[in-house]
């Protein structure tokens, strides 16, 4: 009996410290308070449900001669290279430290409170998916927190091809990159996106692709860009899963705030003013719905249609923090002083 205590004490600090772990992460690196409470009212639970095994525990603890150390420091399997490698292990830790508590406590003879782990354990197991849910959503935002959002458009781009556009995008610091070429044959399009694909990977910078959902999964793009004619946002999500970025075109609060509830990842606020680039486009909204848009709409959003760097500040000025501008980029003789030249007037506000 005295070695099923160690056991148990062994356990409970392993399933407490994975928990300690997770807890922090989702405090200080997802900012996520609602998960922080969780994990912290599992781990109290987990040390409070067996306090009156405590001064056992301790009697029968011996970590200066536990060769579990040694093993550890021997086999080096715990190092980690990633930040889901590490939620994967103190998830893993967790969850195999409770099992290892429900089944000894079954060799004492304390079957309901062996249950009661088992139902802890099984609570580790929704946390881990709800906790990679929020990992994903995370990742998504930090992906399209930028202020300049560049678009494809080889019609308007002065003969250049669009990987040489988009090579001068990224030159320039661009980091997110959307493929828009309505017109073209699908496997002309599979093909650049083959190509732009590794472009932005190399260069850091999210690739999304415009309507075409099956070249986004085939390419391993980072997103796909819908509009309020295609496919709907549930579908979508189904075929592309939980990872991939999913943006919404909006012209009005009703639609933006049905993008909200229906999972998009960010939407587009447009078109702001009367634009040529895309032959299927409705009216200006204006700016009235990007003011409603930098007010009520939490999560990421790109204000579009019309947009140069002679009104841009008119734009940043009514809220928006990123902003797609096609042919005033694609259209530029140097794209990349373009850029600059836009950055820099955005910093200065002049």
């Amino acid at each position: 009996m005295d070695k099923l205590y160690r056991i148990i004490d062994a356990n409970v600090n392993r399933a407490a410290e994975g928990l300690r772990v997770l807890e922090d992460l989702a405090r200080f690196g997802l900012n996520e308070k609602s998960m922080s409470a969780k994990l912290k009212v599992l781990r109290h639970d987990i040390r409070k449900g067996l306090m009156e095994e405590l001064p056992a525990c301790l009697e029968q603890r011996d970590s200066k001669n536990d060769v579990g150390h040694a093993v550890s420091k021997e086999l080096r399997v715990d190092e980690k290279g990633s930040m889901i490698e590490l939620v994967t292990a103190n998830f893993k830790r967790l969850q195999e430290a409770l099992r290892s508590i429900e089944e000894t406590l079954k060799l004492m003879n304390r079957r309901e409170l062996s249950k009661k782990y088992e139902a802890y354990r099984f609570e580790a197991y929704n946390l881990e998916k709800e906790y990679f849910l929020l990992n994903c959503r995370y990742s998504k935002m930090k992906k399209l927190d930028t202020d300049l959002y560049c678009i494809t458009a080889e019609e308007f781009s002065k003969g250049r091809s669009n990987l040489e556009v988009v090579k001068a995008m990224l030159n320039a610091g661009i980091k997110v990159i959307q493929y828009r070429e309505k017109d073209k044959k699908q496997l002309a399009k599979y093909k650049e996106c083959v190509v732009l694909r590794e472009m932005t990977r190399a260069a850091g910078a999210a690739f999304i692709i415009n309507d075409d959902i099956h070249i986004a999964m085939l390419v391993d793009a980072d997103g796909v860009h819908i509009g309020q004619d295609d496919l709907p946002i549930e579908k979508v999500r189904e075929l592309v899963g939980d990872k991939m970025i999913i943006g919404l075109s909006t012209h009005s609060p009703e639609q933006a705030q049905d993008a909200l509830k229906r999972g998009a990842d960010y939407i587009g606020v447009g078109p702001i003013f009367k634009t040529n680039t895309k032959k299927d486009v409705c009216d200006p909204v204006g700016l009235e719905y990007l003011e409603y848009a930098a007010k009520n709409v939490p999560i990421p959003f790109v204000a579009i249609g019309g947009i140069k760097e002679h009104n841009m500040l008119e734009v940043s000025a009514r809220g928006a923090k990123c902003m797609a501008m096609v042919t005033e980029i694609v259209g530029a003789e140097d794209i990349e002083g373009k850029i600059a030249s836009i950055r820099k007037k955005l910093r200065n506000k002049e």
